[in-house]
């Protein structure tokens, strides 16, 4: 077994083999994304987590698989996951219904080819243009292309098609596809062109809905396909699971101790990690969508050998279609998806801290580390992992809702926040001398719902006074972010009712318990309790305010920082003729505890580590365009995902960003913060509704969000190319005459012209020889010329990226 997986390597990436006659025969690179529907794949996946490697492995079964295929690659990977230790997370995959972690590994795309092993079909590393076959492109971020009928009948209205006949690659978009679906498909004929050909392909793309416009490309079309004789229908729609399917989630304790598999169910949503035993295995149902399995560590071996099995006998069981996807976790090693699902999750080596015996201002009580401002905008990522876009210095502006209108705080109040009211606060600071700015929108739990909805009415017409630009934050009373807190520098401090408005006729309740959370001035705040001794908490410190006393009430757990913030806050709170007096917990004196209606029991078990977040963010596209609430992620996700015509969601799970595109509908727009909520309540993981909501535009994303993207190119949407200039670049297709079918149906080859060096060289596009198009020279280049001048075959120049091709085309004046 150690031979079939000597390319098993410690190297990023993904390492593809193909059933062939039982055996495991690696895949070319050149030939990645490409599947045969007659044949079975393992795939695995090896990425880096901090300073150790992570892997997934997926078998994929192709639609016309035989069963002694689908077999062995089952086999398979269960050997490759004991090669590895059992570490890694094991995948189903089938054929058009693959999950989005799978898909996400093929930017470009997927495309599916006829036939398979048994009737000759090889993945080839050669150039070959001998090639017809019409591939029906579906998808708008992960892309699949069917290789179908090479006639009008395959087409429809709404999907893209690309024609391949080797030289030459036809792209028509059907009147009712939209720009990203168009930019996709262009995308793949690029990918097509550049690993499979070489780069020795053409490319021309006929708008569906604007034929007229591509005579030539029209005809070659048709001299392939014969004449359209009939109308085009419209595309079907994918059959997309909506969000509260995705949230019906049912876990099964797993047994077959005397030899029959039995399956009882233990819990529905919300579903808590302590359900999970050590020593079983376990299936999570989620709505007959995808069905988890969850292996013990000390689950017996034969048990765990056979857990993907099982769980093809409970999908018959259940009567799930064949399809359904499958995916196996090792204790220890779940997934980032897995984890997702519960409430809450511990890693290894973490215990979960006792949390508070009441809701307000429930803090998660993390190591803070001391951290530079200015690294905030240099390193992203930074920012992004302390949601600090920086240290809370720049200047502050807060308005008070009152009478439904805006009314300015004066800057001695900045800080005080009362439950009754709302407020808006616009944050501005300074990056290489342009402004920022961020719009936070606070709502008091006692507010009216007319002002609530008053605030978000306000915080639409101070964002358009900045033009569009504020970073919009929405914040629950109780779960201010730690940049909010920074602004105040320590003196936050937030009531439970009341308001600030000039005239309340409210009095003053005689006495106030406050609970201080905070270490430093970045994260300190607080926030008033019930006056009640069952309120207190071994591991904080309060402040209990009388009309003649605060006392400062040191809790045992709490930190020496924690109480030194309490104090500074102390003198915001105590204003006026109040003694202070500082008390440790278990010497407190009698008019204490009668300030506070008596002795009552109180959280006092000792502070355990506090769990940290151990949740990957995530890329989602949300829609409810068709009256059900879709939500498709998007897997390894960069910065090119998100599409300027769409609202996108990235969750980060302590906080969830609203990226809304510059050319997003104005329904889309209106709707996403109520969309944002919507995921939140029908999310599997049974989330805090109070989650903070951030809106982001395109063009002004704060390192907060560009810093859960890899190499974040700010340049992209002012000097990034839009699907047209894309168009543009691929030039003429100067071919077109060759592509006439001869008697066997198959296409000449298409050739360049060439030149010597010296007629390209440094030529503007009015010097250049007929038919040679400025961007394309190096084509008519011979192959010595071409070696002497870029150092490397077309073959291998053609397999780098698009930029870098561009880049040594300029400095070898071939561009």
């Amino acid at each position: 077994m150690d031979y079939a997986f000597r390319a098993v390597n410690q190297t990023p990436g993904i390492i593809i083999w193909r059933i062939e006659k039982m055996e495991l025969v690696l895949v070319p690179e050149k030939s990645h994304g490409n599947f045969f529907e007659g044949d079975c794949y393992v795939l695995l996946h090896t990425h880096k987590v901090g300073s150790s490697l992570s892997y997934n492995i997926h078998y994929w079964i192709g639609s016309q698989s035989s069963q002694d295929e689908q077999g062995a690659a089952a086999v398979y990977t269960v050997q490759l996951d004991d090669f590895l230790g059992s570490s890694p997370v094991q995948h189903r995959e089938v054929q058009n219904h693959e999950s989005d972690t799978f898909r996400g590994y093929f930017k470009q795309g997927i495309i599916y080819k006829k036939g398979g092993v048994a009737s000759g079909m090889r993945h080839t590393e050669t150039n070959t243009y001998d090639i017809q076959r019409l591939l029906h492109v579906k998808g708008k971020r992960r892309v699949t292309a069917l290789e179908v009928e090479m006639s009008w009948q395959s087409f429809n209205l709404g999907d893209v098609f690309l024609l391949d006949i080797g030289k030459v690659i036809i792209q028509w978009n059907g009147p009712e596809s939209n720009r990203q679906e168009r930019l996709k498909g262009m995308q793949l004929a690029k990918d097509i062109r550049d690993r499979e050909r070489g780069g020795r392909a053409e490319i021309g793309v006929i708008e569906g809905d604007k034929e007229e416009d591509s005579r030539q490309l029209m005809e070659a079309l048709q001299s392939t396909l014969g004449e359209r004789t009939a109308k085009l229908s419209s595309a079907l729609p994918d059959d997309t699971p909506d969000q509260e399917q995705k949230a019906q989630l049912t876990l099964y304790h797993v047994s077959d101790a005397e030899g029959i598999m039995k399956v009882t169910e233990i819990g529905t949503r919300p579903l808590v990690q302590d359900l999970l035993s050590h020593d079983d295995c376990y299936f999570l149902d989620q709505g007959g969508l995808k069905v988890y399995v969850w292996k013990g560590k000390r689950a017996n071996r034969a048990e765990r050998q056979a857990a993907m099995s099982r769980a093809m006998e409970f999908i018959k069981l259940k009567g799930y279609p064949h399809t359904t996807n499958i995916e196996t976790v090792n204790d220890g090693a779940e997934s980032a998806l897995f984890k997702q699902l519960f409430q809450s999750w511990r890693c290894k080596d973490q215990t979960v801290g006792l949390g508070k015996t009441h809701s307000v201002g429930r803090v998660a009580k993390v190591s803070q580390e001391k951290f530079d401002a200015t690294t905030m905008h240099v390193m992203p990522e930074v920012a992004a992992q302390e949601r600090m876009v920086d240290d809370g210095s720049g200047t502050v502006e807060i308005w008070r809702i009152e009478n439904l209108e805006l009314v300015a705080v004066e800057p001695q109040w900045h800080g005080y926040f009362y439950g009754g009211d709302c407020y808006l606060i616009l944050y501005t600071y300074n990056v290489n001398n342009k402004k920022h700015y961020i719009l936070y929108i606070w709502q008091g739990r006692h507010a009216t719902q007319d002002e609530l909805a008053a605030s978000a009415f306000q915080a639409v017409n101070l964002d358009q006074q900045y033009g569009d630009e504020p970073v919009q934050v929405r914040v629950t009373m109780g779960k201010e972010p730690r940049h909010f807190m920074a602004m105040f520098k320590g003196k936050m401090v937030v009531f439970e009712g009341g308001t600030s408005r000039k005239g309340s006729s409210e009095p003053e309740p005689p006495v106030r318990l406050f609970q201080v959370s905070g270490t430093d001035p970045s994260n300190t705040k607080a926030i008033e309790v019930h006056a009640l001794a069952g309120c207190l908490n071994s591991n904080d410190v309060f402040l209990l305010k009388s009309q003649t006393t605060i006392y400062l009430w040191c809790g045992k757990g709490s930190s020496g920082d924690e109480r030194a913030m309490a104090k500074e806050i102390s003198k915001v709170i105590g204003q006026g003729p109040v003694a202070e007096e500082t008390i440790a917990e278990g010497h407190e004196p009698l008019e204490f505890w009668q300030l506070l209606g008596g002795r009552a029991q109180y959280a006092n078990d000792k502070r355990l580590q506090q769990t940290t977040s151990d949740h990957q963010p995530r890329l989602f596209e949300c829609s409810n365009k068709t009256g059900r609430f879709i939500v498709s992620e998007v897997t390894q996700f960069t910065q090119d995902d998100l599409s300027i015509d769409d609202v996108m969601l990235l969750d980060t799970w302590d906080q969830v960003f609203l990226w809304v595109g510059n050319e997003a509908n104005e329904v889309e727009r209106k709707e996403s913060v109520v969309t944002c909520q919507e995921y939140l309540r029908t999310h599997p993981g049974s989330r805090d509704p109070d989650t903070p909501i951030l809106q982001v535009k395109q063009g002004f994303e704060p390192p907060t969000f560009t810093g859960w993207f890899v190499a974040w190119d700010p340049a992209k949407w002012t000097g990034g190319k839009t699907y047209e200039q894309l168009k543009m670049e691929l030039g003429e297709v100067t071919s077109l005459t060759r592509i006439v079918p001869d008697e066997n149906g198959s296409a000449e080859d298409a050739t360049y012209q060439t030149y010597p060096a010296a007629d390209l060289m440094d030529k503007q596009a009015d010097e250049l020889p007929d038919g040679v198009h400025p961007t394309q020279k190096e084509k008519h280049l011979s192959d010595t010329d071409f070696q002497d001048i870029f150092g490397m075959s077309k073959d291998q120049f053609a397999t780098l990226p698009q930029w870098k091709q561009i880049s040594l085309k300029k400095g070898k004046k071939m561009f």
